[in-house]
C-alpha cells in the first residue's frame, strides 16, 4: 500500500493550475511583438528622495519634436515619429515592420507630493530624462529627538 495520495482528478487540478498562472501573466505582453503599439515610447519610472524620475526610451525622434507638459498631475509625453524616407529603390516590399511610427502620447500619473514647478526634461542617446522635484513636505527629514 502507498503512503502517497493522488486526486482522482489529476488533470482537473492540472487545469486549475494553469488557469491561475494564466491570470498572474495576464497583463504582460509575451514578446516584444505583442506589445500595443500605444505602449510607445516604453518609460521607467523611479524616485530619489528629492524627485522623481521618468525615462522614456525614444530613440530616433527629434528633440524639438518631442512634448512634455504637465496638468492636474498627470505627465503627457507626445511627439511624432516620422517614416524614413525610401531607400533608393521605391519597388523595395516591406514583409515586416516592427518599429513604431506615428503620433504618439504618454500619459503618466505622477504622486500627490510631485511638484509641477521643479521639472527638468533633456534628450540624450535616444532616451529622454524627465525629473519632477519632490514638494519640501514630502522630503524625507531627520527629527531631533529632545
Amino acid at each position: 500500500m502507498s503512503d502517497l495520495f493522488f486526486s482522482t482528478d489529476l488533470l482537473g487540478e492540472f487545469d486549475r493550475l494553469q488557469r491561475q498562472m494564466a491570470s498572474v501573466f495576464a497583463g504582460f505582453p509575451a514578446s516584444l511583438r505583442a506589445m500595443r503599439s500605444e505602449t510607445f515610447p516604453p518609460v521607467n519610472i523611479g524616485s530619489t528622495d528629492d524627485s522623481i524620475e521618468i525615462v522614456a526610451f525614444a530613440p530616433g525622434l527629434d528633440p524639438a519634436a518631442i512634448d512634455v507638459s504637465i496638468d492636474k498631475g498627470l505627465l503627457t509625453i507626445s511627439g511624432e515619429r516620422k517614416l524614413p524616407r525610401p531607400e533608393a529603390d521605391d519597388e523595395t516590399r516591406i514583409y515586416a515592420r516592427e518599429r513604431f511610427m506615428g503620433a504618439f502620447r504618454r500619459v503618466i500619473e505622477l504622486p500627490q507630493h510631485a511638484d509641477p514647478d521643479k521639472v527638468s526634461a533633456r534628450y540624450t542617446n535616444g532616451c529622454l530624462a524627465v525629473s519632477v522635484g519632490r514638494s519640501e513636505a514630502s522630503r524625507p527629514r531627520a527629527i531631533a529627538v529632545q
